[in-house]
């Protein structure tokens, strides 16, 4: 069974929550396929949830006794813009979403950006959050070549690096997004959809979500988090600059501060570990989630 909950939907269970949530823009799309014990996945930056339709197969399929809620953010492949801060608004409305849909505490699945966005929800709604997986993403995406930022530093990367993705003009702008989604993942034709998610999504929105992950810094708050955290990792696609044993440092560094993390890097998957290596993946989040 599968069935999308559009925007009108969202806003009128937001009533439930305060009449000064019904004026508020939706920040995400939901699709929801099967019945039963709940898991919420969220996507990447300008992804679509059409990017885990083969993690939904697996593990929300007839007999699993799942039931996955997809979502897509506002702005990222053809869902219609926000203005403020998506990530602040989609978490906000997440912990609303799971209130009123009374999922109590799913299990929270994010790639991505869509990682960052699922730490930030156990952090700080951890009665709201079951387990945790995160797919390659990292608390502190700014400070991976510097280590020792401060945050008025890491703003000023993010301030930096926005400006220039502004300047570029679009046909320069959609050459960058090819090179580097043609690193992300290994089937050509995988590249191509991905690619074609970033064409549809708005390029301020991808912007600023960008900017904000940059400027962040989750490297302490982590220690909040009470559910059990599974982190999945990549490093072939950066072999040619760090050897694996220097990547896995990062993610362990990074992720130091989390209560009984367990951490697991992919053999030969880049980026997009659901495409290029899903039995592996899916295996590991099954096991995890049992």
């Amino acid at each position: 069974m599968k069935k999308t909950i559009p925007a009108l939907t969202l806003l009128a269970s937001a009533l439930l929550t305060g009449a000064a949530h019904a004026a508020t823009p939706t920040a995400f799309t939901v699709d929801v396929t099967g019945q039963g014990r709940p898991l919420i996945l969220i996507p990447g930056l300008a992804s679509s949830g059409e990017v885990w339709q083969g993690t939904v197969a697996r593990l929300c399929g007839p007999k699993t006794g799942r039931a996955c809620h997809v979502l897509t953010l506002a702005g990222f492949a053809g869902v219609a813009p926000i203005e403020g801060d998506l990530l602040a608004q989609a978490e906000q409305q997440l912990a609303d979403y799971i209130s009123t849909q009374k999922l109590g505490r799913p299990a929270i699945i994010g790639h991505s950006l869509g990682g960052f966005l699922a730490l930030k929800m156990a952090i700080d709604h951890p009665a709201q959050t079951g387990k945790l997986l995160i797919v390659d993403s990292l608390p502190a995406l700014g400070a991976t070549q510097m280590p020792n930022a401060t945050p008025e530093q890491l703003q000023a990367m993010s301030s930096q690096m926005q400006s220039a993705m502004r300047a570029q003009d679009a046909d320069s702008s959609s050459a960058s997004q090819r090179r580097t989604v043609a690193g992300m993942a290994s089937a050509p034709a995988d590249v191509e959809r991905i690619i074609g998610w970033g064409q549809r999504s708005d390029r301020e929105t991808v912007i600023r979500a960008m900017g904000t992950l940059m400027a962040s810094d989750l490297r302490q708050d982590v220690a909040k988090v009470q559910s059990p955290t599974l982190v999945l990792g990549t490093w072939i696609a950066y072999k040619d600059y760090a050897p694996r044993a220097a990547i896995e440092a990062t993610f362990q560094q990074q992720y130091a501060q989390l209560p009984g993390v367990k951490i697991a890097l992919a053999d030969t998957a880049r980026h997009f570990i659901m495409y290029d290596q899903p039995d592996w993946m899916h295996a590991r989040i099954e096991q995890f989630l049992e």
